[in-house]
């Protein structure tokens, strides 16, 4: 075999292992993606249900019911135009309280229940996730946006 034949196999053999490395990255990163909907968008089905995605808002006030058996929790995400119910099973953060910003993670039922693996709350008074902050603001002028990354 010819070096000019041996430099153009290991070209094309680098090119391969490139396109290949890439394709893997790029495929990580699509599955870890995750959206952010407020209980507006989901409740106007602009949300996924096969994927998981953020949902965010504030504990609606007397919704928190808890289980007496293990540590599941049923309370209300809302946005104050619409509300969804959302179900986790764990420890919640000590800041989680009726009234305050709230962030879960998690997939949407068929049944409109959005079951969360993972409950996020404001750690202070002053700090709401942007995400959050935004879409309260946008359903207290009545708008619905799309979702933003």
């Amino acid at each position: 075999m010819k070096a000019r034949s041996r430099r153009g196999l290991a070209i094309l053999a680098g090119l391969s292992a490139l396109g290949i490395a890439s394709a893997l990255v790029l495929n990580a990163f699509r599955s870890n993606l995750v959206f952010f909907f407020s209980p507006s968008q989901v409740v106007a089905k602009e949300a996924p249900l096969e994927r998981g995605f953020r949902i965010g808002g504030l504990v609606e006030e007397g919704s928190i019911r808890r289980s007496g058996q293990d540590l599941t929790v049923h309370f209300v995400v809302t946005d104050l135009a619409r509300a969804v119910p959302v179900v986790y099973t764990g420890l919640l953060p000590d800041l989680f309280r009726e009234g305050k910003g709230v962030v879960a993670q998690g997939r949407l039922g068929a049944d409109g229940v959005f079951r969360a693996d993972q409950v996020l709350a404001k750690h202070d008074e002053n700090y709401m996730p942007p995400e959050a902050a935004r879409a309260l603001e946008q359903a207290r002028q009545g708008k619905l946006g799309a979702p933003e990354p």
